[in-house]
């Protein structure tokens, strides 16, 4: 069987959780033939997926979103380049309780692609997801050599605040070798970047961003898509997608936009792994009406589906209904709070929790 969920977020990563069940599945049929590959869907958590997938880690020091140096990695492999956003501008790299909505910056996304380009990279996967800023990329964009500067002709201060004293912009004089490399924008997300549905009105909150933020980050988003004269990329998929970065990635690094977990699947040999595997394995921590729209299990399920190979679901708590599952492509659903109603404890005790659930998991289904 094949083992292919995403992370638990806040408790387990994809790594953690692929050990979790295999070993729950043991206890049960020690003679189980366990394959086990973590995926991600473009967001926290891609890069650890990449280098369980056989890719090498990189580190290297970059500007996080605060203007503070933050440690950050992407993963190599004979080429190809897998960054992700969240390593260099993530809300993991904000203190505890504290949000900086109106000058969070990619700043430090920018130099990870420089450090890609630095080891070599001639194809570059940028996974976009779980970001702590809204600034539509001109953080990334400024560490890349454009010129986004004011009416006194300096650059304009950082984070999606500043860009409302955006005068002038120039993406020709971003890095020259970008020129000769393939830019995908990898990402579970379609929304564009203004708008009802834009970066701002729908991920600002979750960022810390008031009312009045939200509107003046909006108004900002869209200062910067008429100054470069970019409506028509501000709408497309993809645009909004962690804080605007999409946008940004699209209009200057001339990258296409790919659903985060289809990509990842390709570099990661999963296709091929279920094609091996009697029954698929896949899961997350929140099974959610999310999951159904891009997220790493529905891919899961849809490449099990066309390969005719049963899926099931391991998860933290489970917030669809079993038609919704079915529909997903997903036959029946594992819950930490099948187990453990309090599920904070489901939080904190996550590892052995899914290990019990594992096994329960594999007595029923061989």
């Amino acid at each position: 069987m094949l083992i292919a969920a995403d992370k638990f977020k806040g408790s387990l990563t994809a790594v953690e959780v692929a050990d979790r069940v295999t070993a729950g599945i043991r206890k049960a049929h020690p003679e189980a033939e366990v394959e086990a590959v973590p995926v991600a869907d473009g967001g926290d958590g891609t890069v650890a997926a990449a280098v369980a997938g056989g890719f090498t880690r990189h580190e290297v020091e970059v500007t996080g979103p605060t203007g503070a140096p933050v440690t950050a990695a992407f993963a190599l492999r004979e080429g190809t380049a897998v960054v992700e956003m969240a390593e260099a501008a993530g809300l993991q790299h904000l203190p505890p309780g504290v949000f900086v909505p109106l000058t969070a910056t990619t700043f430090g996304v920018g130099e990870l692609l420089l450090a890609a380009l630095d080891a070599g990279a001639t194809t570059i996967i940028l996974g976009v997801g779980g970001s702590a800023t809204t600034d539509g990329g001109a953080g990334m964009l400024d560490a890349l050599g454009a010129h986004l500067l004011d009416r006194d002709g300096d650059s304009v201060p950082w984070g999606g605040g500043g860009l409302r004293e955006l005068v002038t912009a120039d993406l020709s004089t971003v890095d020259a070798r970008l020129k000769n490399v393939e830019v995908v924008l990898a990402s579970d997300v379609d929304n564009p970047l203004t708008g009802p549905k834009g970066a701002a009105a729908v991920y600002g909150p979750q960022k810390g961003a008031s009312e009045e933020d939200v509107q003046l980050l909006d108004g900002a988003l869209t200062h910067l898509a008429e100054i470069l004269g970019e409506q028509e990329a501000a709408a497309a998929p993809g645009a909004g997608a962690a804080g605007g970065i999409g946008f940004g990635a699209l209009v200057g690094l001339r990258a296409r936009f790919r659903p985060g977990i289809d990509l990842l699947m390709e570099e990661l040999g999963v296709e091929a792994a279920i094609q091996r595997a009697a029954l698929v394995i896949t899961g997350e921590g929140s099974l959610d009406e999310q999951t159904l729209h891009g997220k790493a299990p529905a891919g899961v399920a849809a490449a099990a589906g066309r390969a005719g190979k049963p899926v099931v679901a391991v998860c933290g708590r489970l917030a669809i209904d079993r038609k919704q599952l079915r529909a997903a492509g997903i036959e029946r659903a594992y819950a930490l709070t099948d187990i453990e109603p309090d599920v904070q404890r489901c939080i904190a005790e996550a590892g052995p929790l899914l290990e019990q659930l594992a096994e329960q998991l594999a007595t029923d289904q061989l």
